[in-house]
């Protein structure tokens, strides 16, 4: 990809626009289909007239996909692009009421990169959307191997952690949790996401295993324990202005 596009997906239509507006402020092309089936004629549209001559080149960096709509479902949808041999590789961002378990296990089995339940915020949104694109694009991305909060200090490449000045060891599991969540603050992480993200996939991991680790982490970085905020019944986040 020579610019990140993304296809918004969403038969409501003030929500799209929401949507369009801040992410075109923050530089990314968007394209916006109030169906699946207008998504469809989109994707195909796209794909007859490849960008720079480049037939492999996805037509969009990433769908940003709402699941209930008239007609086709958004998780019918994502079932057929990840059958596609053509659209399989693009990631896909579910943004729904639909936030049971059960309906969020179903989106990523799809194969859906994130699952964003509503209502939610727009910073929320977007910082998904940069990590999502970050993740799958990393040569088109500057890389980013340094993260700080105050005197919290994470070196991605020598996979170090300086809390005020200290180095503190961290295990493998530890670093990649604190290094999502610092690089993510104020969104809040289910477990089940934090899973995915964080533990191979043929790991078995329970949500307790994810608390023991989250508070072995808030131990080891001292007096910014409190910024590895709960939100009850959702998940984990970094409180960015807790010690502020």
């Amino acid at each position: 990809m020579t610019e990140s596009r993304i296809l918004i997906v969403d038969d409501e239509e003030d929500l799209c626009n929401i949507l369009q507006v801040n992410l075109e402020t923050a530089g990314y092309t968007t394209v916006v289909a109030y169906s699946a089936e207008d998504a469809l004629k989109k994707l195909q549209v796209e794909s007859a007239s490849p960008l720079e001559g480049d037939t492999e080149q996805l037509p969009f960096s990433l769908i940003l996909l709402d699941v209930m709509m008239p007609g086709m479902s958004g998780f019918q949808l994502a079932k057929q692009l990840k059958s596609n041999q053509r659209f399989h590789k693009m990631p896909i961002i579910f943004l729904t009421a639909k936030d049971s378990l059960e309906d969020t296990l179903t989106g990523f089995s799809l194969g859906a990169d994130d699952y964003i339940s509503k209502p939610f915020s727009v910073k929320e949104v977007m910082a998904r959307v940069r990590a999502v694109i970050s993740r799958t694009y990393p040569d088109e991305n500057e890389a980013v191997s340094l993260a700080s909060y105050l005197g919290l200090k994470m070196d991605n490449d020598k996979k170090t952690v300086e809390v005020d000045e200290t180095v503190i060891p961290f295990t493998r599991t530890e670093f990649e949790l604190l290094w999502l969540l610092l690089n993510n603050r104020n969104v809040v992480f289910s477990r089940q996401e934090l899973i995915k993200r964080v533990w191979p996939k043929d790991v078995i991991v329970t949500g307790r295993t994810i608390d023991v680790n989250i508070n072995r982490l808030r131990k080891k970085i001292g007096r910014y324990a409190p910024c590895i905020a709960t939100r009850q019944g959702f998940g984990y986040f970094f409180q960015e202005d807790e010690l502020k």
